[in-house]
C-alpha cells in the first residue's frame, strides 16, 4: 500500500465529481480521479473504478484515506453495491468518506437513502451532501438541456411547483470542504441556490438569456413516468416521476444558508449560471 495519503473521487468525471477533482487537485491535493474509462484529469492520477466490477475497487482505494461517493447512476438499489465497497475501504485505512445523495431523499430513504441510513456505522468521519436538483441540468447534457436545444421545450410533471435549483460548482466547493477540513461534518448537508425557481420561471429565463423560445409542458406523474422509462429502469423512471410529483406538491420550496456557511460565500444565481455555462460551452 502507498504512503502518501490520497483522497479518491469516484465519479471524477461526472457534474460535481469533475468539478471536486479540479478543486482538490488546484488546491495541491493528491486526488486520485475514478471513472469507467481512466480518462485523464488535470492534475489528477486516473485510476479505473466501475461499480459493478468489484475487482476495480481495492486498486482506486489502495492508499486513500478520503473519498468521495457519486453512486451509480439510475440504480434504485445502490446499497447493494456500495455498502460492501463501504467496508472494504474502511479495512483499507479510508477515514472519511462524502456522498453524493439528494435533498429529495432523506436518511433512510428510498435508493441512496440507505446509504446514507449506514454511512455513519461504516466510517468514522463523514458527511451526506443533498444538493437539491442541478442548475447544470439546463445547460448540460441532461435530458432538460438537450430537449431545451433540440425542441425549445422543458417536460416535467412539477406543475408550478418550486425547486431551490444549486449550481454544481457550489456543491463541488462544499464538497472538497467536506473532504479536506480538519473536522468532518458527520452530518448531512441540505445544498440550495439563493432562491426557489418554478420550471416556468427556469423557461423565461433561458428564453430571456439566449432569445430562443423555451417553454415548459406540464405533464402527468403517469405520462413523465412512461417518458422516463424509455431511458430508465422502470423502478427508477417511477422514482424519478414520484420527486416531479413530490416538487409539485412544495417538497422542494425551500432554500438553505449552507453553502454560506460552509465556504463563506453566498451560492450563484441561476442567471449567473447561465452566463458562465451556456457562454463557455458558445
Amino acid at each position: 500500500m502507498t504512503t502518501t495519503p490520497t483522497i479518491l473521487v469516484v465519479g471524477a468525471t461526472g457534474t460535481t465529481g469533475g468539478r471536486t477533482v479540479a478543486r482538490l487537485a488546484s488546491a495541491g491535493h493528491h486526488v486520485r480521479a475514478a471513472s469507467r474509462r481512466a480518462r485523464p484529469v488535470a492534475g489528477a492520477e486516473p485510476v479505473a473504478f466501475d461499480w459493478y466490477d468489484p475487482a476495480t475497487h481495492a486498486a482506486a482505494l489502495d492508499g486513500a484515506d478520503r473519498v468521495y461517493l457519486v453512486p451509480p447512476v439510475g440504480d434504485s438499489d445502490p446499497a447493494a453495491t456500495m455498502v460492501p465497497f463501504l467496508r472494504l475501504a474502511r479495512s483499507m485505512g479510508v477515514r472519511r468518506a462524502v456522498l453524493l445523495s439528494s435533498s429529495a431523499v432523506p436518511e433512510g430513504g428510498p435508493a441512496v437513502g440507505t446509504v446514507h441510513q449506514a454511512l455513519p456505522g461504516l466510517i468514522d468521519q463523514w458527511a451526506v451532501l443533498r444538493p437539491s436538483w442541478f442548475m447544470q441540468n439546463f445547460t448540460g447534457d441532461h435530458a432538460h438541456g438537450r430537449s431545451i436545444r433540440d425542441d425549445g421545450v422543458i417536460r416535467t410533471a412539477t406543475g408550478n411547483g418550486r425547486v431551490g435549483f444549486v449550481d454544481a460548482e457550489d456543491i463541488a466547493a462544499v464538497a472538497a470542504r467536506a473532504l479536506t477540513d480538519e473536522r468532518a461534518p458527520d452530518t448531512d448537508l441540505v445544498l440550495t441556490g439563493p432562491e426557489t425557481l418554478s420550471h416556468d420561471d427556469i423557461a423565461a429565463a433561458v428564453t430571456e438569456f439566449t432569445g430562443r423560445p423555451v417553454a415548459h409542458h406540464r405533464l402527468s406523474y403517469e405520462q413523465m413516468r412512461d417518458r422516463l422509462t424509455a431511458e430508465l429502469p422502470v423502478e427508477f423512471a417511477a422514482l424519478l416521476a414520484g420527486l416531479d410529483r413530490g416538487i409539485a406538491g412544495g417538497t422542494e420550496d425551500r432554500v438553505t444558508d449552507t453553502v454560506q456557511r460552509v465556504t463563506g460565500r453566498p451560492p450563484h444565481t441561476f442567471r449567473s449560471v447561465l452566463e458562465r455555462e451556456m457562454r463557455r460551452d458558445g
